[in-house]
């Protein structure tokens, strides 16, 4: 068997988060699971101050970015894959004053949604883009922190994904993202099933593949920690790493 190619995986993923917006499907991950592995009930009360019920509730996510990413007021922050908009409005109460929360979404159902909750909840320093994770539209150098809940896995090419993530941080910018990483033994079985590729499963990276991308994109400081399992052959982890303050600057990659 081999794996799904690029356009197959967009327009599968595209689909299923449509139909997620619309209320016509469920999040990524197994079913009947004693503790929750995706989603809004992830997230602690106090973690979501900012978003709406609806869009916590709404959330597809593996993690809490927000809660690793260290947001200061005056940031720009960019949500890769930002769903229903809840880590974008979370992102956006703790950057005030002076900063501003970007999410970028390629299904317009999901950037409907995403728009109808930040109106709700009176946050006026968001805004949501269209477009690809593999193509940013937005300038080098730009935001301050990339975060991202459980979507960089579903892209088809992770490396540059890295790379425009890494391209639109300012230097000494940061990257903390909830993701799932895959261990080292996932079978081509597992690998070649789109369905299990768009529930943030097979297309996931392992540790050392998601560290060789990172560093391969110019970050460094590069911290992978798992937080939960997922899948009998992967896990959700915790991954940050830093833009160098100057072209060239050192490198370290701490466990």
């Amino acid at each position: 068997m081999t794996e799904p190619g690029v356009a197959g995986i967009r327009e599968a993923v595209r689909a299923r988060y449509a139909a997620a917006a619309t209320g016509a499907a469920i999040c990524c991950g197994p079913a009947g699971t004693a503790q929750p592995v995706f989603g809004g009930q992830l997230y602690d009360p106090a973690e979501a101050a900012g978003a709406p019920a609806e869009a916590v509730a709404a959330s597809m996510g593996c993690g809490v970015p927000t809660a690793v990413a260290d947001l200061h007021p005056g940031e720009v922050v960019l949500d890769l894959g930002s769903g229903a908009g809840a880590d974008v409005l979370i992102s956006a109460r703790r950057v005030t004053p002076g900063g501003r929360a970007i999410g970028l979404d390629m299904t317009d159902e999901m950037l409907e949604l995403a728009r109808r909750n930040a109106a709700e909840a009176g946050v006026d320093n968001a805004e949501f883009l269209h477009g690809y994770l593999e193509d940013v539209p937005l300038p080098d150098a730009s935001v301050d922190v990339v975060i991202s809940n459980c979507v960089i896995n579903l892209a088809a090419d992770k490396s540059v994904v890295l790379r425009e993530a890494a391209r639109v941080l300012r230097p000494g910018g940061r990257l903390a993202v909830s993701d799932v990483i895959a261990d080292p033994d996932m079978d081509a079985a597992t690998r070649a099933d789109v369905a299990q590729w768009t529930g943030c499963v097979a297309g996931a990276l392992t540790r050392e593949q998601y560290r060789t991308a990172l560093t391969g994109a110019g970050l460094q400081n590069v911290e992978i920690v798992e937080t939960h399992r997922v899948h009998p052959h992967a896990a959700s982890a915790i991954v940050r790493a830093r833009k160098p303050e100057r072209p060239g600057g050192p490198s370290s990659t701490p466990e």
